[in-house]
């Protein structure tokens, strides 16, 4: 994957994802509030619209939901741009070499920094309905957190490379997103609570097991492990497959950008 490569580059990590970060907040009234304002406006419908669900546990909805938009929003800001990075930066492509992998990663370093500015709104929903974090399992956070991160990477890659060679996919990716959320099982996990068979092929969504994990410490939630290793590896061959992909391809991007 050359991570030599990538370690003497990286300086390059910095600057694509300050740049990417400035110019999605550029000029915008509210700036970094939006980081919030997305998952809350989200939480605030789901809400609404499953007012007669009862989360597991005797959680409340609102904090059931917005616990897993904001992990969730790691993927979703993610896939989308670093799905589209490469035709994005076709210019620089064109222009200087340097590995290219930094593009698709930066993407998806400001969606974590759009993670961090959202964890307040979280620590916000916690206070009211007076829940606390359950410190004995606070192993789970940087494991949920990592396997998001890994989650993501391995589909942006490997979108952010047949972008560059079928334009089509530019539209395949919000709907693939959208998809992907209502089968992630955090909106209405009971409704499947019977039927093994089916939560098993919904574990197969890698960001199933990372909010199951992130949940398991933020709201104390019981963990089904074996649901999280099916999660965990769909995450790795996606991600490997994706590094594949890109590695693959990436010699051909300045011609087809």
């Amino acid at each position: 994957m050359g991570l030599r490569e990538l370690w003497d580059a990286r300086e390059l990590f910095y600057f694509f994802t300050w740049r990417d970060i400035r110019v999605k907040y550029k000029q915008t009234f509210l700036g970094f509030t939006w980081a919030i304002l997305q998952p809350l406006l989200m939480t605030i419908v789901f809400s609404i619209a499953f007012s007669n669900y009862h989360a597991q546990q005797n959680i409340p909805y609102p904090l059931f939901v917005c616990s897993g938009f904001i992990l969730w929003n790691i993927f979703a800001s993610g896939i989308s741009g670093a799905g589209n990075s490469m035709v994005s930066n076709a210019n620089i492509i064109k222009k200087i070499y340097f590995p290219r992998l930094i593009i698709p990663i930066s993407s998806i370093l400001v969606a974590i920094f759009d993670f961090l500015m959202t964890l307040p709104l979280l620590i916000i929903f916690l206070i009211y309905y007076k829940v606390s974090p359950t410190f004995g399992n606070i192993w789970m956070l940087p494991i949920g957190i990592l396997m998001a991160i890994v989650s993501t990477l391995g589909p942006g890659c490997l979108l952010a490379a047949l972008n560059v060679k079928y334009r089509d996919f530019r539209y395949v990716i919000p709907f693939l997103v959208q998809f992907l959320m209502f089968v992630t099982l955090f909106i209405n996990p009971d409704k499947f609570a019977h039927d093994r068979i089916f939560q098993e092929i919904l574990a197969l969504n890698p960001m199933s097991g990372s909010i199951a994990l992130f949940r398991g410490f933020v709201l104390g939630q019981e963990v089904d492990f074996v649901l999280c290793g099916i999660s965990c590896i769909s995450a790795i061959v996606f991600f490997l497959l994706g590094i594949y992909v890109f590695r693959k391809t990436e010699s051909y991007f300045a011609d087809l950008a």
